[in-house]
């Protein structure tokens, strides 16, 4: 590899680990903790509340502590449930550090990359329970480093956030780096914020209506090897 990339940057969520699956089995038995039961409408709707939380969290107009216990509130509101969103957070949060599970052909890519490029992980989730789930996947065989946006004090897709991991990574120059992830609005905005290029992770063809736009779109995360090999 002469001239290309030499750093890559991973999202986490919904890029390399599948965690829709994750949060619906953790919800799945929270809500059977507290005696509930998981219907289908009940799991679907506490998903968009969440990732109405985590878009407010973006915008700074949430902390992540409130983000944690807020979508607990508002999704026992809707349902008339009687329960301590603080308790049910908590609960929660425990549940979904542990085990992973992988996107298709997230782990061989890894695997495959981590012989010729730089590779990170970076990520808005909690520490706590992204740490359980790094663990369990072991990605320190593949990645370098790994940045979480609790620790690190800021967010995607702030640039302070990028600026800060930057400073921890030697050797990186950003017209050499890309970032790839399957969120606009923090992977995408935050690798344009950053000043590298971007590849929009869209399994599901998705029409992009907005204003970001990416320097690549895959379907699936094998198509990252021919952007890369454009890139050489």
């Amino acid at each position: 590899m002469t001239g290309g990339i030499t750093h890559i940057l991973f999202d986490l969520d919904d890029t390399l680990f599948d965690f829709h699956r994750a949060e619906k089995e953790a919800l799945r038995k929270t809500l059977i903790h507290f005696g509930v039961d998981p219907t289908d409408e009940i799991l679907s709707r506490y998903s968009v509340i969440n990732q109405a939380q985590w878009k407010l969290l973006e915008q700074g107009k949430l902390t992540r502590a409130q983000v944690k216990v807020r979508r607990y509130q508002l999704f026992f509101e809707e349902f008339s449930l009687p329960f301590d969103p603080t308790e049910a957070a908590k609960t929660y949060e425990s549940l979904l550090s542990i085990g992973h599970y992988f996107i298709p052909g997230a782990e061989q890519l890894l695997e495959n990359l981590c012989k010729d490029y730089n590779l990170y992980i970076v990520s808005n989730g909690t520490t706590a329970v992204q740490e359980g789930r790094l663990k369990s996947a072991d990605l320190s065989r593949f990645v370098k480093r790994v940045f979480i946006s609790e620790a690190v004090g800021f967010n995607k897709p702030s640039r302070e956030f990028f600026d800060a991991c930057f400073a921890q990574i030697p050797g990186l120059t950003k017209d050499r780096t890309i970032i790839v992830g399957d969120n606009l609005s923090s992977d995408i905005q935050g690798g344009i914020n950053a000043g590298i290029r971007t590849v929009w992770f869209n399994p599901k063809g998705d029409v992009n209506d907005s204003i970001v736009q990416p320097d690549f779109e895959i379907r699936v995360l094998e198509d990252l090897y021919d952007i890369l090999t454009k890139l050489a």
